[in-house]
């Protein structure tokens, strides 16, 4: 059946937010409708540090990508990033009535529950809980423990939390751009479902996600995400490097980049000279290209040393049959890959999130800068499957769905006839609702 339902994903990024609109056609393949952009200049390596500029540049993507799509925005699925971010694996444990025949959902849920009501340090929230693997009885790992007998059902979480105030101030960026967020998701998170496949995850890779401001690792192993990090550095820093280094204004240092730029300095000519504009009254500037490459490589080379860093504290470097895939802005750099298969030994390619479309007449939307901004609205198709799998379970196990809550204005309304009922005859019948 096809899937009319539209997800909309905003990705508030350092250097640009962009929002997309698509649905899922009839061979389960994203349609992207519209796409907004806007440039990002009240972020700061993810953080929010000026509302105001940010919600005026939400609310321009936002026009741009209504009016493309042709329909009204309300509802968005959001990402975050920044260093705030941090990942720990905690254990938790629940026990059953030896009278209960089989672990229900209703179990899993009561253990996820409880691991979202743990302890976090002050000024933390938490934004993800995902299971590792589970425990019945002592006996471990177990993917899935529905249906099972046993009275102990542990697990291992993988816990993601952020900085309170980081939340609420794109909670708060949301709600004045005149938007509902309805689920908040961790960037490196959203990337992965837009560029991994799931051999990949399964086989073990770690997904890296050069930003503009940060660069986001999330690292799989047998279908299960098991580590998660965000560097503060990203593309922005090295255009910073280049500004300095060759000094060149802020706009000539990102062309120089982006055009010209190489992330191995033996891959550029060194008889190779590009010519840019002076300042007024001031003749143009020459750049070495190999000077350039000397530049980019020796920032790129500490962010590699940072990732191979969160590699092996995670304890999988040796489990990375799928090696690593870069993506986002700053995988486009000329010869990125090689450099970082030649510092960390691991087989390395560029991220798409083209596995995942369907026919778009928005070509721009299949480059890696947009990994995110895709994965942010196929994890809100993704939430709706896990819905609608959670559903059929309950009905497969002879559970019935929970009753749906009535809204609260039903609920006030009701409350409002109840009063009415008890003040007849105190009051006169002739009184109208609205003197009630």
């Amino acid at each position: 059946m096809e899937n009319r339902e539209l997800i909309v994903g905003l990705d508030i990024g350092t250097t640009k937010i962009c929002v997309i609109v698509g649905r899922k056609n009839e061979y389960g393949k994203l349609e992207v409708l519209g796409m907004g952009k806007a440039v990002s200049d009240g972020v700061d390596r993810g953080v929010v540090t000026n509302i105001d500029k940010t919600v005026h540049a939400i609310e321009k993507a936002v026009e741009e990508a209504s009016e493309m799509a042709d329909v009204d925005i309300v509802d968005v699925i959001v990402g975050i990033a920044g260093q705030h971010i941090q990942s720990k694996i905690q254990s938790g444990s629940i026990m059953r009535q030896p009278s209960d025949d089989e672990i229900t959902i209703e179990d899993v849920k009561r253990l996820s529950g409880e691991m979202e009501n743990i302890l976090v340090p002050p000024g933390n929230t938490i934004i993800h809980v995902m299971p590792q693997d589970y425990t019945v009885d002592y006996e471990g790992g177990i993917k899935d423990p529905v249906g099972m007998s046993g009275t102990r059902l542990e697990a291992d979480f993988h816990i993601i939390t952020a900085q309170t105030t980081a939340i609420n101030n794109i909670n708060r960026c949301v709600r004045r751009a005149d938007l509902v967020s309805k689920q908040l998701i961790l960037e490196p998170l959203a990337s992965s479902l837009s560029v991994l496949s799931d051999e990949e995850k399964e086989a073990g890779v770690c997904l890296v996600d050069i930003g503009g401001g940060t660069t986001d690792i999330a690292i799989f192993y047998e279908n299960i995400i098991r580590h998660t990090a965000v560097i503060p550095l990203g593309g922005n820093i090295i255009t910073k490097d280049i500004k300095e280094g060759c000094m060149v204004m802020q706009n000539q240092a990102e062309l120089l980049k982006t055009k010209f730029g190489k992330a191995i300095t033996e891959e550029a000519n060194p008889n190779e000279i590009v010519s840019i504009p002076g300042l007024r009254n001031r003749a143009p500037k020459e750049i070495s290209i190999r000077n350039l490459a000397s530049i980019i490589q020796a920032r790129m080379e500490e962010i590699i040393e940072i990732v191979q860093n969160e590699i092996m504290q995670s304890g999988h470097y040796k489990k990375l049959a799928g090696g690593i895939v870069l993506t986002g802005g700053g995988s486009q750099l000329q010869f990125i890959s090689q450099l970082f298969e030649y510092m960390t030994g691991l087989d390395t390619r560029i991220g798409y999130p083209n596995e995942h479309l369907g026919k778009s007449v928005i070509e721009e939307v299949k480059s890696p800068m947009y990994a995110t901004s895709v994965g942010l609205v196929l994890a809100g198709f993704k939430d709706l499957d896990d819905r609608d799998e959670l559903y059929k379970k309950r009905i497969a196990n002879g559970q019935t769905a929970p009753k749906r809550k009535e809204p609260r204005e039903v609920f006030a309304k009701d409350i409002f006839t109840s009063i009415k009922e008890k003040l007849k005859g105190i009051i006169s019948d002739d009184i109208g609702d609205e003197q009630y």
